[in-house]
C-alpha cells in the first residue's frame, strides 16, 4: 500500500509539474507575441514618422522658381522667313505656339509674325523654362520701394533697349507682382548667365539681339546693395527682343 501511494503522489508530482511548464511556456509564448507586436507598432510608427519628416524637409528646400513669359520679338529690316531655336529644350515647361524642334515664321519689320505651321498671325513666341542658374541676391542690384516700381522700370527697360511696347508689355506683367512687396530687391541677369539658362540660335542671325532677365525678391524693407551698371544697347539692323523674369527664393 505505501508503494502504490509513494507512486501516486509521484506521478501527481509529474503530473503538476508537466501543467506548470506547460503553463510557464505558454506565458512565455503570450509575452513573446505581446512584445513583437510592441516592437512591430513602434518600427511602423518610426517609419511613419521618418515618411512624414522626409515630406516636411522636401517641402522645406526651396525650389527655384522658373523664369516666367520669356517672349521673343523679330524686326527684321525686311519680310524674312526665320527659324528660331532654344537649344535646351528638355528645360521647357509650356510655349505658344507650341515648341518643338523650332519655331519658323514669316518675320516683317514692324514685328508681325506669321506661323508658318498653322498660319496663325502673332507678335512674340512665348516660352516659360526651369532655371539652370542659380540665382540669388548679390552684392549689385537694386532695392526699389513699391511705389517707384514703375518710374524704375520704364527708365531701366529703356537703358536696356526695350522700346515703349515691349516695356508696356514688361511692364503690365510684373507690376502686380513687384507691387505686392514694400520693396524688391532687383538684379538684371547677364548676358552669360541668360544664355547658360536658354541659348537662342537663328536660322538668320540678328544685327541686334537684346535679351532682358529681370531677378527680383521681395523685402519688407530696404537692404543695402551696390548700384548694378547696366549695358545700353542702340538697336540696328535685324533687331531681336527677348524679356522674362525670375524670383528669387
Amino acid at each position: 500500500m505505501g508503494e502504490i501511494k509513494y507512486e501516486t503522489e509521484k506521478q501527481i508530482k509529474i503530473s503538476l509539474g508537466m501543467v506548470i511548464i506547460m503553463i510557464a511556456i505558454v506565458i512565455i509564448i503570450v509575452m513573446g507575441i505581446m512584445w513583437y507586436r510592441v516592437l512591430s507598432d513602434k518600427k511602423e510608427s518610426q517609419k511613419e514618422n521618418e515618411v512624414y519628416n522626409s515630406e516636411e524637409d522636401v517641402k522645406s528646400i526651396p525650389m527655384p522658381s522658373p523664369v516666367y513669359k520669356p517672349v521673343i520679338y523679330l524686326y527684321p529690316t525686311e519680310k524674312t522667313e526665320i527659324s528660331v531655336k532654344l537649344n535646351k529644350p528638355e528645360q521647357i515647361i509650356c510655349s505658344y505656339p507650341e515648341y518643338k524642334d523650332e519655331w519658323k515664321v514669316i518675320a516683317e519689320p514692324n514685328g508681325e509674325l506669321k506661323y508658318l505651321e498653322t498660319g496663325r498671325k502673332l507678335y512674340s513666341l512665348y516660352y516659360e523654362s526651369n532655371n539652370i542658374v542659380n540665382f540669388n541676391v548679390e552684392e549689385e542690384g537694386f532695392v526699389v520701394k513699391k511705389d517707384d516700381i514703375v518710374k524704375f522700370l520704364e527708365n531701366k527697360l529703356e537703358e536696356l533697349g526695350l522700346n515703349e511696347f515691349e516695356s508696356e508689355e514688361f511692364i503690365i506683367y510684373w507690376l502686380p507682382k513687384l507691387q505686392e512687396n514694400e520693396y524688391n530687391y532687383i538684379r538684371f541677369a547677364t548676358k552669360d548667365e541668360i544664355n547658360k539658362n536658354m541659348p537662342l540660335s537663328f536660322s538668320k542671325n540678328p544685327d541686334t539681339l537684346i535679351r532682358v532677365l529681370m531677378t527680383y525678391k521681395g523685402l519688407d524693407k530696404p537692404i543695402d546693395v551696390k548700384e548694378q551698371k547696366l549695358e545700353s544697347v542702340e538697336r540696328k539692323g535685324f533687331v531681336a527682343v527677348e524679356w522674362g523674369g525670375t524670383e528669387i527664393k
